[in-house]
């Protein structure tokens, strides 16, 4: 066999000197951005070198990093809490309750073959709800002691622009402080998207928020939605109780999934007892009777069925979140998306004003918001950043977890390019037998004539994790045989990624 190719990254191409920045087209003089590289000890009527106005993922770790780089930072936020939906009512605080639900549904089933057994279990709701506020409030403090740490001033407040370089900010104590900025970054994330005739009302009717803080299990779910959060969400509630029903317009689940792990996604679902009504119409919600009933429809067209329902969660997506800002008084350019327009630098059509994260094109995950933003930073400091958007992993975190990287085979076969698919299924892994846990596969796609890797899909009980490797493989070009070639520790879950590793270039081992 030939000897792995190890790949190399791509050069990137830096300033000609440390005097010169490249701005607009043009190298210039460094002197003139003196500021960039030293910070200086400003009274409160100066201004500061980066305003960044949000603090979540995105906000908070753009503010770090320009502290870090020695620039003078404030950072706004008007939630009072830092970390954005993320951390106060998205990623965290589902993630809580993914792992707590999933504690009751392992006791309840499986603990018993395991020679684990109890007289009785119960949920706890107030409990289960009380240990996920209790991991929220303590990350929250957490990026508040990073920002005294990195001498971030912080703001709490709603800032809206009142110039290029000034931000009105109401603040949570009911005054007002204008903060100015040589470089403002906008990084307000996004808000839950709303479906005609369907009023929110956070108790009967509710977004993922609402769907966190639930004073009782429902006895019927119906989730509006059949993308990340509502089927997180339904399996949260679903595992301690819930007869779940998830009504989707399009003919799949998870429509940016490889179509193969999809469909296998959807039967290990189906097997926690979760339904699916796809192809489905939401007509109308009625709330005026002890249940909420939902008028649906064929997508197509056809006869009017009732649904009903406890408790309805709206998960169709979310848009990004600008209003109120003031972008339209300044002339900042948005598309009809209501995403904010950006050049490569992450800066806006008006000078020194520049968005991150949610608020502009790209997946709107949080690690991707925290790439922008250290990158955004890195470009203000006179740096180089970079971000690939085709390198963003993405996560569902229900169990089986799914988690992929890179192109899905059906983008490769639209590119038109010769493939190779190697798949090992963990039924085949010792690790996965040993804990009997064994659902899911690893399925990576090569191109035929290099080998380098395309992209890589895993369904795993801890795929979230295993996909890290795969990002790093295709992060730097490498090839399917440089992972298999790669020692993998024994027994563990990542010797299914070698494996398809093997099977893609060559035969794997242990089927």
């Amino acid at each position: 066999m030939a000897m792995a190719t190890i790949a190399r990254r791509k050069a990137v191409t830096f300033f000609p000197s440390s005097r010169h920045l490249y701005n607009n087209g043009n190298y210039t003089s460094a002197s003139k951005y003196s500021w960039i590289f030293k910070r200086g000890f400003a009274s409160g009527s100066e201004e500061n070198d980066v305003v960044v106005i949000g603090g979540g993922p995105g906000g908070y770790v753009a503010a770090i990093k320009a502290a870090q780089l020695g620039l003078k930072t404030t950072c706004i936020e008007k939630r009072g809490a830092l970390g954005g939906t993320c951390l106060n009512v998205g990623c965290i605080p589902s993630k809580a309750l993914l792992h707590s639900s999933h504690m009751y549904h392992e006791a309840k089933h499986s603990f018993a073959s395991h020679g684990v057994k109890f007289d009785s279990i119960e949920v706890d709701l107030p409990a289960m709800l009380a240990q996920k506020d209790n991991a929220v409030g303590n990350l929250t403090k957490g990026i508040e002691g990073l920002f005294k740490k990195n001498k971030v001033n912080y703001v709490k407040g709603y800032g809206k622009f009142l110039s290029p370089s000034e931000v009105s900010v109401d603040t949570l104590e009911g005054g007002n402080t204008v903060v100015k900025g040589k470089n403002i970054i906008i990084a307000t994330g996004s808000d839950v998207k709303s479906l005609p005739g369907i009023t929110i009302d956070e108790e009967r009717i509710v977004s993922s928020t609402g769907a966190l803080s639930l004073k009782e299990i429902p006895k019927k779910l119906v989730v509006i939605g059949a993308g990340y959060i509502g089927l997180e969400m339904g399996s949260v509630w679903g595992r301690i109780g819930s007869e779940v029903t998830v009504v989707e317009f399009a003919p799949d689940i998870v429509p940016t999934m490889d179509g193969e792990i999809r469909k296998q996604f959807q039967r290990f679902l189906e097997k926690q007892k979760m339904k699916f009504m796809l192809k489905t119409k939401v007509v109308s919600v009625d709330t005026t009777a002890s249940c909420v009933k939902l008028t649906l429809e064929p997508a197509a067209g056809g006869d009017q069925t009732i649904l009903e329902a406890d408790v309805v969660l709206v998960s169709a997506g979310r848009v990004p979140f600008t209003a109120g800002l003031g972008l339209e008084k300044i002339g900042v350019e948005i598309d009809k998306a209501g995403r904010i327009l950006v050049n490569e630098r992450f800066a806006t059509n008006i000078s020194g004003v520049y968005a991150i994260g949610d608020v502009i094109p790209g997946p709107m995950l949080a690690h991707k918001a925290e790439e922008d933003g250290v990158a955004c930073v890195e470009y203000i400091a006179g740096k180089v950043g970079h971000v690939d958007y085709d390198m963003v992993p993405g996560v569902v975190y229900t169990h089986p977890e799914v988690a992929s990287v890179g192109k899905t085979e059906e983008q490769v076969k639209a590119l038109g390019i010769d493939y190779r698919v190697g798949k090992f299924p963990f039924l085949a892994n010792s690790r996965a037998k040993a804990i009997d846990d064994a659902d899911g596969l690893v399925k990576i796609l090569a191109e035929k004539e290099t080998d380098k890797i395309l992209g890589v899909h895993i369904m795993a009980p801890n795929a979230g994790e295993l996909i890290h490797e795969a990002v790093l493989a295709l992060q730097y070009g490498a090839s399917s045989e440089d992972i298999a070639r790669t020692c993998h520790a024994h027994p563990t879950m990542s010797e299914a990624l070698k494996e398809a590793a093997m099977a893609t270039y060559d035969k794997p081992i242990h089927i």
